[in-house]
């Protein structure tokens, strides 16, 4: 019975691409205009369609991760890149239907992250063992979206770019105290006071970012510029001239968006700037995918652009700049995904079997998503007064 339906929810939904199915029970049926090479997949189990059929959004990669779905070659990055492409119609899968409209009442309660309940959600995925994170990322541990200038930079040169560009749009001078909210292993805020000769305070709720991140600034010889606390931006009570926020607020959550905001307010100078990156949706406000929100950002959220803006606006804050990054994440990920897939061996030995998967999973779908799928990345440059920023963006391409 679950196959039948599998082949009639499925059958209209992949309309380009080849999609070729192999069932528990050995029979096989064919998906999509046939205009691609095949990407195949097995079920390995009648239990698995079923699932897959009553909530697609949660058991594909559920049913992936325990091996009960395999794919020819194992070609995730395929497989994730042909289902995206089709996911637009995913959304009139009855059952994906219901899941969604069910998400979307449950939306606030989901995202609802008040301080103690932050720091239970960061460390879900930021105080996995350090090692890790060496698998994949550049050497400074850039663990957000890299800024590529060139089709054939590297990792660590578009990560360095990033930095630059961030650097850039805040205006700095030598005396500036800056805030970095959401500081990670310290890479950005280290640069600034390393190369910017800023005095630098960030902000983490992860434990092993912040040992790390000042074990890194002791060992730089800038401690005295560089400082970072296990604390939440909520509970920071000095004023700053800069404040920048790399791949944090996605962790924000919609009903804490006027209180990010009125905190930014807050601990900004008046004639200070802010700048803001952070993943955005090009599309109106949805909800957070189900495997996602279950297995690697719980509490996370992607903001449609349209809900940032009215929250700024509220606030009484002006947006002096916004910038699109388009495929530059799709880019980044591709090299995380390239470089985790070549340590496999020792990521097994760290973990197990099924996190690889869950990994590959995670960063095979978030390319897919940025390549197919609507997401982006925004950076707002935020101030108090409409001067505080030039009136031109020509200091941001300069060569000094």
């Amino acid at each position: 019975m679950w196959k039948s339906i599998f082949i009639c929810l499925v059958r209209p939904l992949i309309r380009t691409g080849h999609l070729f199915v192999t069932f528990p029970d050995g029979t096989s049926a064919n998906f999509g205009n046939m205009s691609a090479d095949p990407v195949s997949i097995r079920f390995h189990d009648h239990g698995a369609i079923r699932e897959f059929c009553l909530n697609p959004d949660l058991a594909l990669g559920e049913i992936y991760m325990d091996g009960r779905l395999t794919i020819s070659n194992d070609d995730i990055r395929g497989f994730l890149a042909l289902t995206t492409q089709n996911v637009a119609t995913m959304h009139y899968m009855p059952t994906n239907r219901f899941w969604l409209s069910l998400r979307k009442v449950f939306r606030t309660f989901q995202q609802y992250n008040p301080i103690g309940k932050a720091q239970s959600n960061i460390r879900h995925h930021y105080d996995l063992t350090d090692e890790l994170y060496e698998l994949f990322l550049d050497s400074d541990r850039q663990y957000s979206c890299a800024y590529f200038t060139h089709p054939d930079s590297t990792l660590e040169d578009a990560q360095c770019d990033k930095k630059i560009h961030i650097a850039k749009k805040l205006l700095l001078e030598p005396d500036h105290r800056i805030l970095d909210i959401g500081s990670g292993w310290g890479g950005m805020g280290l640069t600034l006071a390393r190369d910017y000769g800023c005095s630098v305070t960030g902000v983490t709720l992860s434990e092993g970012q912040h040992r790390i991140s000042n074990q890194r600034a002791e060992d730089m010889g800038i401690s005295d510029r560089a400082r970072f606390e296990l604390m939440d931006y909520r509970k920071v009570e000095s004023i700053f001239d800069r404040i920048v926020s790399v791949g944090m607020f996605e962790h924000v959550g919609t009903p804490h968006y006027h209180e990010f905001f009125r905190h930014l307010r807050r601990l900004l100078k008046d004639d200070g700037v802010a700048l803001l990156h952070t993943i955005g949706r090009m599309r109106p406000p949805g909800v957070t995918n189900a495997w996602i929100a279950k297995y690697i950002f719980p509490g996370g959220y992607i903001p449609a652009m349209s809900e940032v803006l009215q929250v700024i606006e509220k606030e009484g804050l002006i947006v002096t700049d916004i910038e699109i990054l388009r495929l530059h994440y799709a880019e980044t990920l591709k090299h995380w995904y390239q470089r985790f897939t070549s340590k496999m061996d020792r990521a097994k030995e760290l973990y197990d079997e099924r996190f690889c998967r869950m990994w590959r999973f995670y960063l095979a779908g978030s390319e897919m998503s940025f390549r197919h799928g609507g997401q982006v990345v925004f950076q707002f440059q935020i101030t108090k007064l409409i001067d505080s920023a030039p009136l031109t963006r020509n200091y941001l391409y300069s060569l000094a």
